[in-house]
């Protein structure tokens, strides 16, 4: 093995001295961040599609994850953009204009709701402003009422027995 020259040894032991205070790739803060966990509200993930529903008139609202529907019994559908929703405690809420110029806001609220014509217990109550009128109703994901029998809780997952 050759021995070092001095000028050698000494640039060999700057740079080791110099590698020993800087920081590590580890120690530098340059992790990535923890994602942010998904926004729910009683339960229900409001990143996935979510159906509301009312009766008396009879109406519901998809929210797709791109957009807002409007319908209901003698009424056109309207579409909207399907903004973020702003949560506020235990409420979530939606505001967008549709393409015919009305407002839509959708708010929901962590409690439960039954919607007068089922055995079902929603766990959100829904309230849709749209064209000056207020309709109220209930809501969940679209895979919990998939899922969801005639009647019971409305809720992703195995439903418990009757």
């Amino acid at each position: 093995m050759r021995a070092l020259t001095p000028l050698a040894r000494t640039a060999l032991l700057a740079a080791l001295a110099l590698s020993a205070c800087s920081p590590s790739a580890e120690d530098s803060g340059t992790a990535e961040p923890a994602a942010a966990p998904a926004p729910t509200l009683a339960g229900a993930d409001l990143t996935r599609p979510l159906r509301v529903v009312g009766t008396e008139p009879f109406w519901a609202v998809e929210l797709t994850g791109s957009e807002m529907v409007y319908s209901g019994a003698d009424r056109p559908e309207q579409r909207a953009p399907q903004t973020a929703p702003v949560i506020l405690g235990s409420m979530a809420v939606w505001e967008s204009t549709t393409a015919a110029g009305n407002a839509l806001k959708v708010t929901l609220t962590a409690a439960d709701c039954s919607d007068g014509m089922s055995d079902r217990t929603w766990p959100l109550t829904a309230m849709v402003e749209i064209g000056g009128e207020t309709l109220m109703g209930c809501a969940a994901t679209v895979s919990a009422v998939m899922s969801a029998g005639e009647s019971g809780r409305v809720v992703d997952g195995p439903q418990p027995a009757a």
